[in-house]
């Protein structure tokens, strides 16, 4: 038995040998990372770093995030991995509804604009709204949430819009408090929501948020890292 045991380890270790690291973050610190705020929203959640190793996020009726300083290329590093803790979930909480649109931790995937994913009508929006804010919005996004109840589908488009997709890879009540780990193909996902190849450039966000709610909650990430294939 112990020699099937060192025979499957050894597979193991080969099948991941290849696989290249491009991101890894273990929070000791926030600094590839900075401020995401919403003009309109006046409570930010609260960011900090515990014990030298966690990222701590506390939410209370409050709504920003992280985002990650740099892009990387999602058809080369489309693996996401990741292991977050959620110690409550909100008891008005729906994925279906703007009033509910509220998770006490998600990370986002959030894909560039780029010209040759859209007609001709959309390159002028995107122009117009670039004129006002100095730079293109997102073409789509991704958020990977911790619901809290189940939703009975593989993902769910934002009450906002079409062009942001939810994955609920956790729901309920049942693992709150305790550690849960995840890894997922961010090139399979984008694919299965929007029927297409995703633009080469994205981004990583956090965000914990109980705006709409006006409920508070509390959330920790252990570590985040995209690798490849």
């Amino acid at each position: 038995m112990e020699k099937i045991l060192l025979f499957i380890l050894f597979l193991s270790v080969l099948a991941g040998a290849g696989a290249e690291v491009y991101f890894s973050e273990n929070f000791s610190n926030t600094e590839k990372w900075e401020a995401l705020i919403f003009p309109k929203i006046k409570s930010h959640t609260v960011y900090s770093i515990e014990e030298g190793k966690y990222l701590k996020i506390e939410s209370d009726s409050s709504a920003s995030g992280l985002i990650m300083t740099g892009t990387f290329d999602v058809s080369k590093y489309s693996i996401l991995t990741w292991r977050w803790k959620a110690m409550n979930i909100f008891e008005k909480g729906d994925a279906r509804k703007k009033s509910g649109d509220d998770y006490p931790v998600r990370i986002y995937v959030v894909f560039e604009y780029d010209p040759d994913f859209v007609g001709f009508g959309q390159r002028l929006q995107y122009e117009s709204i670039k004129l006002i804010y100095g730079e293109y919005p997102p073409l789509a996004s991704i958020s990977y949430i911790w619901s809290n109840r189940n939703i009975n589908a593989d993902f769910i488009y934002s009450p906002y819009t079409r062009k942001a997709a939810m994955i609920p890879v956790e729901s309920g009540s049942e693992n709150l408090g305790t550690w849960q780990s995840y890894s997922v193909n961010i090139l399979d996902d984008y694919r299965k929501i929007f029927g297409t190849e995703p633009p080469q450039t994205a981004s990583l966000a956090i965000m914990g948020d109980s705006d709409n709610t006006g409920e508070a909650s509390l959330a920790y990430i252990d570590f985040i890292r995209l690798e490849s294939e």
